[in-house]
């Protein structure tokens, strides 16, 4: 492939124009020259701009990634995050196609002979999207698309697809996604191409989320209501977005009806959400309000004993407001607050109490201000702040006696960010930005009362600026040849230590054929917070912590590369992508070591986070294949990743390779919606996975002449004994899971708005996938002289969520 290059003064004076902006953004000396200077009078005889915001009817909703396209000329733009479009054309007549799923296709004829701004509003429709006439090349289609190992979700799917108990979830959607795997069955927590959680991103309207889920995993903390859409990155980073190794969950809030008040209202078996939304001010200002609670320590009290009151519940609350001052100011305020509460109060008959409390949670809060420019050049600067914390307290009462243990770590994140848009012409997309964090860690705040030990107040606290510069340009080199480029310079300062990082990323996409695309990229990914988790078979305490002066920031670099195919005029989509990723200074806990030692409170005050880690490398590679439908009553997916993942730590496994915990070979998704009538949504998912890993002790061979009595933990006996297991880490994987979801909903339209009865089953045939193992040893008799024989170490399988039914039932008014 030969490309050439042609000189111009338009080319010329179009860097000249770049050149400019990017001086006055990071020089303040030329800070008043952020308005771009107009263009040359040749240019303006021979090039206009057209652009405007893009809005859903009836609720004045901004709707971002709408495809604004000019089929005779192949060219085109997105609307961006924030619903703005720009794109600049030869000057005389064109015929735009305005295309979004979900909407009505529009055209829209201009006569350019001047700048024009113009909003565009789209019609949301109902049709069987197979009755929509669609213009070929009018949707944006994925062989068209620069950046690869990327997925929008439409929320809808989030809606559709069977949820465990009823429970819509977006991160249990993205687990359908090959590439994104979950971890225990029927966990809300999630891996990406062989990472961590910690090395996932989870942005809420720009807010980073530290902690994503409820129930200890079961579900995600976010209301699906509430979203108005979803974006996922696994590799190919654009450079606006660091701080992580594997991926980017990218989630936005809606920004409320303008026009009337709506809501909706959803009761389940085990919670009830609702939203509500309207304007403030009718077309200017806008609310949205959700809500959402479980009642599970409700249901439980009556089987309670008398003399014991314990519960668990999770709620959280969204709340957004939007104004709109005039055409190039708009401001945006959104919080989130959640949180999961355990309690258990026990009064013995003597007068003796026993509490404890373990609770966690966020809260996020996030002020955004717009501001238009020119018709080319847009900005979004953020305020944000987001908090996690994790508390455990146990009060012990024993006749005169009283033993106090309490136990917190946390994160708090104070953020300046400036993003800026430009599109100069229909061949380039810029942005360029700085992010500036001041992180406050509390990795242990330990206060301990007790009779029989030294008491203890102590308070572990960390102080550290991340800050980052990027530029990004999505480049139209040829009709046929894309580039993705950017660069990100990641800073990071903690005591007297720093860190300084170029982030290199590039994409490429070479369009072999107008619906066939070979795509490839590379990153580089510095992340300067990390998360210790215990690696045992129960449910794992969390740690965040910071990079120090021993503890050095995480280091990744990811190739990829594949191939995109659109089938019948994009009703179909192939990607096939195969990825190598390495990842440097990953820590883990050191063998023994744990952040809380609740059997030996003496010396748990002693703990130092830093003397219980240590640092290692760890590879990941693989394929991916998802093969979707996109259009019709009948929408789905077919996803399969192929996958390896290893570890190795000097101090760990004598120091060779093994396989990390969540190591799986083979994932498969085959997700199905159908929609045969307005009234009726049918829908259903089948996964496969293969076993994840956990360490085991040395087991003893045992006789093979002698038949043993079985230990049937839950009518399930699962492992042969008979086999030797070397002291290694991660030297057994577990049974492979899969299972069956169905789902159905029938919807009603009422003169009030519509009614939904959802129903559900989860796990529909019954596979007892594994929740989690444990060990126990059995004195055997062999020769039944009343002597044990053998201690026997026995292995046992928790199979917990078999076939589980729900039922929901959801109002919706307008």
């Amino acid at each position: 492939m030969t490309l050439s290059f042609k000189p111009s003064l338009s080319n010329l004076l179009y860097h000249l124009q770049l050149l400019v902006v990017i001086v006055s953004f990071f020089n303040p000396v030329y800070g008043h020259a952020m308005d771009l200077p107009p263009p040359t009078p040749y240019l303006r005889s021979q090039e206009f701009t057209i652009s405007g915001y893009v809005t859903e009817n009836g609720s004045a909703e901004l709707l971002l990634g709408v495809s604004v396209y000019v089929q005779e000329l192949k060219l085109g733009t997105v609307s961006n995050d924030y619903g703005f479009y720009s794109l600049t054309l030869p000057a005389g007549r064109h015929t735009l196609i305005i295309s979004y799923i979900g909407y009505k296709t529009q055209k829209l004829m201009v006569e350019l002979s001047g700048d024009i701004s113009q909003d565009i509003v789209l019609e949301p429709t109902t049709e069987q999207l197979d009755e929509v006439t669609v213009t070929s090349g009018s949707r944006q289609q994925e062989s068209k698309i620069t950046q690869m190992s990327t997925m929008k979700m439409d929320p809808e799917i989030v809606e559709n697809v069977p949820a465990l108990l009823g429970e819509k979830d977006v991160l249990k959607t993205l687990q359908l996604l090959p590439g994104i795997s979950g971890g225990t069955e029927g966990s809300a927590g999630f891996f990406v191409r062989g990472g961590t959680p910690d090395q996932n991103l989870i942005i809420l309207d720009d807010a980073v989320v530290y902690n994503s889920n409820h129930l200890f995993g079961f579900f995600s903390v976010f209301n699906g209501d509430a979203i108005k859409s979803v974006e996922a990155f696994k590799g190919g980073f654009p450079a606006r977005f660091g701080g992580r190794l594997s991926s980017v969950i990218k989630i936005d809030m809606k920004d409320g009806n303008k026009e009337k008040i709506t809501g909706k209202a959803n009761i389940g078996l085990i919670s009830s959400s609702f939203i509500l939304e309207g304007p403030i001010n009718q077309g200017k200002t806008s609310f949205v309000l959700s809500g959402r609670r479980t009642y599970a320590d409700i249901l439980a009290q009556p089987f309670l004993p008398d003399d014991v009151n314990a519960g668990y519940f999770f709620a959280d609350l969204n709340v957004k407001v939007h104004h709109i001052f005039n055409d190039k100011n708009r401001l945006y305020w959104s919080t989130y607050y959640g949180q999961d509460k355990f309690y258990s109060n026990e009064e013995f008959s003597d007068g003796d109490t026993f509490d404890a409390k373990v609770g966690w949670g966020n809260i996020t809060s996030t002020l955004r201000w717009n501001h238009k420019f020119n018709n080319k050049f847009f900005a979004n600067s953020s305020l944000i702040f987001s908090n996690y914390n994790f508390r455990v307290s146990l009060d012990d009462r024993f006749d005169d006696d009283i033993s106090i243990f309490k136990s917190s770590s946390g994160i708090n994140d104070y953020s300046v960010k400036t993003d800026f848009n430009y599109y100069p012409n229909p061949n380039h997309s810029i942005r360029f930005g700085l992010l500036g964090t001041l992180h406050n860690f509390n990795p242990q705040r330990l206060l301990i009362e007790d009779p029989f030990i030294d008491n203890q107040d102590t308070t572990q606290e960390l102080n550290s600026f991340e800050g980052a510069a990027y530029i990004e340009d999505d480049w139209r080199v040829t009709e046929k040849f894309r580039v993705s480029a950017g660069f990100r310079l990641s800073y990071f300062k903690q005591n007297r230590t720093t860190y300084l990082n170029p982030e290199p990323r590039l994409g490429l996409s070479w369009n072999v054929h107008p619906d066939l695309a070979i795509k490839a990229s590379y990153a580089n990914m510095n992340q300067y917070v990390h998360l210790l988790s215990s690696s045992g078979i129960g449910l794992p305490t969390d740690l965040w912590v910071s990079a120090t002066d021993n503890v050095k920031p995480q280091r990744a670099n990811q190739f990829a590369f594949g191939i995109a195919k659109d089938f019948t005029d994009n009703q179909y989509s192939l990607s096939l992508e195969g990825y190598y990723k390495t990842m440097d200074d990953i820590i883990e806990y050191r063998e023994g070591a744990s952040f809380l030692v609740f059997d030996d409170l003496e010396s748990a005050k002693e703990v130092a986070w830093e003397d219980n880690i240590t640092a290692g490398r760890g590879w990941s590679y693989g394929a991916e294949l998802l093969l979707r439908k996109k259009q019709g009553p009948f929408t789905g997916w077919l996803g399969y990743t192929l996958s390896w993942s290893q570890r190795q730590f000097d101090e760990l496994n004598l120091g060779k390779r093994f396989n990390a915990r969540y190591d799986r070979r083979h994932d498969i998704s085959l997700v199905g919606i159908y929609k045969p009538s307005k009234k009726v949504t049918l829908s259903a998912n089948w996964v496969y996975s293969s076993g994840i890993n956990f360490t085991l002790p040395t087991v003893s061979r045992l006789p093979t002449q002698t038949n043993l009595p079985i230990n049937d933990f839950f009518n399930d006996f699962l492992f042969d004994f008979n086999t030797d297991f070397s002291n290694q880490r991660n030297n057994f994987r577990g049974e492979a899971t899969h299972r069956f979801d169905l789902g159905v909903q029938f919807h009603k339209q009422k003169k009030w708005g519509q009614r939904t009865w959802g129903i559900s089953i989860y796990n529909a045939y019954a596979r007892r996938n594994p929740f989690f193992y444990f060990t126990e040893s059995n004195n055997i008799d062999l020769d039944n002289d009343e002597s044990p024989d053998i201690n026997r170490q026995e292995l046992n399988r928790v199979a917990f969520l078999v076939f589980v039914p729900s039922i929901n039932y959801t109002f919706k008014f307008n």
